[in-house]
């Protein structure tokens, strides 16, 4: 079972190429820290602009510099089925832990779509299926009665929620129970989910706070509320301010202030504007964090 802190990591960019050294230092960082899963290739890691070369490569990477001390959860969602069923198949290969698969996006299917779609890929491909739904990315939201549907396949063990809604979140645990482990999608919401039996978080703000958020984690976990609600305040304003413009761009920028990666993005992903840049900085160093001059 996937639990914690697990980010959803950035994929570093240096002269339109991924820059692989960045991408281990970080990993390196991350385990340091005390993160508890990496997701590569998901939405903070671009995966939308990343050729399939350079998708797998990710993925091989992240398998590689991990070397097993935490699980990788690589992202291999496609709007297409067959597509999917064939990145997923990469990423087992590739050695990855288990997939996250995002809901397919643009096309809208039904609940029933989505159950026949992700039906199709547990049967094909085994290995552990987490589930994402963001329905602000993908216009479609993957329904509690629909998840639980899919509690059939034995290998689809979570889910990522991303709606921000704490009602179907509530809805979701109730019918589902231990039998999926569901995961934050949204940083504002971990300790909420927490409370209402989730286990964990795949996290935007562990890209700059890596050590706070699985502190977070870990108080909840062993009943240290007092700890855990401390560290949920001091994270707010910054899970705030990584999404003044569309994630990643705020996160990389962090990131890039902060002396580890290069700030660069691929279109239609762009630099962020002045004012927010100056409003993402003030925020950071009075969060505490070290920025290069």
């Amino acid at each position: 079972m996937v639990k914690g802190s697990i980010v959803a990591i950035v994929t570093p960019f240096k002269d339109g190429k991924v820059d692989e050294r960045a991408l281990c230092d970080l990993i390196e960082w991350h385990i340091s820290q005390g993160t508890q899963g990496i997701v590569p290739c998901g939405t903070t890691g671009e995966s939308s602009t990343l050729d399939y070369e350079e998708h797998y490569r990710v993925i091989e990477i992240t398998v590689r510099a991990v070397n097993k001390r935490v699980p990788v959860i690589a992202g291999a969602g496609a709007n297409s089925t067959d597509e999917t069923i064939i990145i997923t198949e990469k990423a087992k290969k590739l050695g990855a832990d288990a997939v996250l698969l995002v809901t397919p996006y643009y096309n809208k299917p039904t609940q029933e779509g989505l159950y026949q779609h992700y039906k199709k890929i547990a049967e094909a491909v085994d290995i552990p299926i987490v589930l994402y739904n963001v329905p602000s990315r993908t216009g479609v939201n993957l329904l509690p009665s629909t998840v639980a549907r899919l509690l059939e396949a034995k290998n689809i063990t979570g889910i990522k929620e991303a709606t921000g809604d704490m009602k179907q979140v509530s809805e979701l645990i109730r019918l589902c129970e231990d039998r999926i482990t569901v995961l934050s999608g949204d940083d504002f919401t971990t300790l909420t989910l927490l409370a209402l039996g989730g286990k964990g978080v795949i996290s935007v703000s562990a890209n700059v706070a890596p050590k706070d958020v699985a502190s977070m984690c870990n108080a909840w976990e062993v009943g240290n509320l007092e700890e855990a609600r401390r560290l949920h305040f001091k994270l707010e304003p910054l899970n705030h301010v990584m999404f003044i413009e569309t994630n990643p761009i705020p996160v990389k920028t962090a990131l890039n202030m902060m002396g580890r990666i290069q700030e660069e993005f691929r279109l239609p992903i762009c630099s962020m504007n002045d004012t927010n840049k100056e409003k993402l900085r003030k925020t950071l160093m009075n969060y505490g964090i070290s920025l290069r001059s």
